[in-house]
């Protein structure tokens, strides 16, 4: 991608009032804008107190100028910060009058590119400002700053330097055909091979852990009416989120909630009852529970462990192939003395045992559902040490450790070493995409545009 020669500029904080507002610019234009703007171009890397003015010399409001001088900014180029009141019209104010010094308003993530592009970050921390910005809890706040020192791109750089040692030692080998001793066969390429594509596939798994801790899941609970869903989902919640009665399809829509369940943000859909019913509203909420089903990482099936029928009757809920779902006794602090022990006798299948009510049982649930969606074990410790991962990161480790298995089979099953050599080249190029030094410019310009515009 060309290196830019423009000016840009947006407004970096919030839409809406408040105390502070941050006007951002970055390119070659910046000391000319601040010498017509501020007066005169502000010291590097000292607050300045100044008046921002207009063409007519009128101060447009007095706030804080910071000057950044390349190299040493956040996008590699010169950069002014112009603080501010953060009042809607002032900040406009202010941007327009950047644009019309020259300035061109910024795309989504631009400042962010800019920085990618001047070498100041790769992608894989671009991508982590984004995340931490969106983080909905600590575990995946802490996770994107691990992400944005470097943690996932130095394994994914150790990885690249092993496949490049592996590639100079295969194709120095295949350089002598006429050798007496097959040297590829004789050496340890083989497990040399195997001991990378094990540091990769560990890789793999903790990036996955961290695309979990970025997006989360989305957990649907269904049921019949009256078996306690919207209970459970404000027992989970902590909060009272949805409406509770005795009376049977209280809910009517689908309700929901972000919850942080032991640092992993979780989409809980509370659904309605799901039954046959002549109320054209309730078959409407019906409706919209069996289509919350179709987005549905996994599903609480819950059921009233007070009722009988209910007991001894199938799921009743046709689930999406491949679904997975928990199968869940609810109220079981309506039961008599030694019913629960009867019940879970005479379950069939594997089902948890919960009162929302009371909460009994409801931390069992929550290490079922991290236990379930691939979350480590543990309240939260083990994933103090994880990076913020996307699936783009997680395709690309996917298709590096492909040509490493196809590699491997190569030299196993016909000792061809130039096919060996290109599946090496195949999987670094892909480790290359993540960490951005592969990738087409296309695919670059839409990673970027989903991050915000003023950064």
């Amino acid at each position: 991608m060309p290196q830019p020669t423009d000016t840009i500029c947006a407004i970096a904080t919030p839409p809406g009032v408040g105390g502070l507002g941050i006007v951002r610019l970055s390119g070659p234009r910046v000391t000319d804008i601040a010498r017509q703007l501020v007066g005169r171009l502000p010291p590097p890397r000292q607050a300045m107190l100044a008046d921002f003015r207009d063409a007519d010399g009128e101060v447009i409001d007095t706030g804080i100028a910071l000057y950044f001088v390349a190299p040493h900014s956040f996008t590699g180029e010169d950069v002014l910060e112009l603080q501010g009141h953060g009042g809607t019209f002032i900040l406009q104010r202010l941007l327009e009058r950047a644009l019309e010094l020259g300035a061109r308003p910024a795309r989504p993530g631009e400042f962010s590119e800019r920085a990618f592009l001047n070498d100041k970050m790769d992608l894989v921390q671009a991508e982590a400002i984004a995340d931490l910005i969106e983080s909905g809890t600590e575990a995946a706040a802490r996770a994107a700053q691990r992400s944005l020192q470097g943690v996932f791109s130095r394994r994914v750089k150790e990885l690249q330097e092993e496949l490049t040692a592996l590639r100079v030692f295969v194709e120095a080998a295949i350089d002598f055909p006429d050798e007496e001793i097959d040297f590829l066969a004789e050496s340890d390429v083989v497990d040399r091979l195997g001991a990378t594509r094990d540091r990769l596939s560990a890789l793999l798994r903790q990036a996955r852990q961290g695309r979990l801790l970025r997006d989360g899941i989305v957990l649907a609970i269904v049921g019949p009416p009256n078996a306690g869903k919207s209970s459970l989902l404000n027992a989970l919640s902590g909060q009272d989120s949805a409406i509770v009665t005795e009376i049977p399809g209280t809910t009517r829509d689908v309700l929901r909630e972000l919850i942080d369940l032991d640092g992993i943000p979780v989409h809980v859909a509370d659904t309605a009852g799901i039954r046959e019913t002549d109320d054209l509203i309730e078959a409407e909420g019906v409706r919209r529970a069996r289509q919350a089903l179709e987005s549905a990482d996994l599903v609480l099936l819950l059921e009233d462990a007070s009722d009988p029928l209910q007991m001894t009757a199938g799921p009743g809920v046709d689930l999406p192939p491949g679904l997975k779902c928990l199968r869940v006794g609810n109220k079981i602090d309506l039961l008599p003395a030694g019913g629960l022990e009867q019940l879970v006798g005479a379950a069939n299948g594997d089902r948890l045992w919960i009162s929302a009510k009371t909460g009994a049982g409801l931390e069992g649930l929550r290490q079922r559902i991290r236990e379930t969606v691939g979350a480590p074990g543990g309240v939260d410790g083990r994933l103090a040490g994880s990076f913020s991962a996307r699936q783009r990161h997680i395709d690309a480790l996917r298709r590096a450790d492909g040509h490493l298995e196809a590699g491997r089979r190569v030299m196993m099953e016909r000792q061809a070493g130039e096919l060996l050599a290109e599946e090496l080249r195949l999987a670094q190029q892909a480790l290359g995409e993540l960490t951005g030094e592969l990738l087409p410019d296309d695919l670059l310009g839409a990673i970027f545009s989903s991050f915000c515009i003023g950064k």
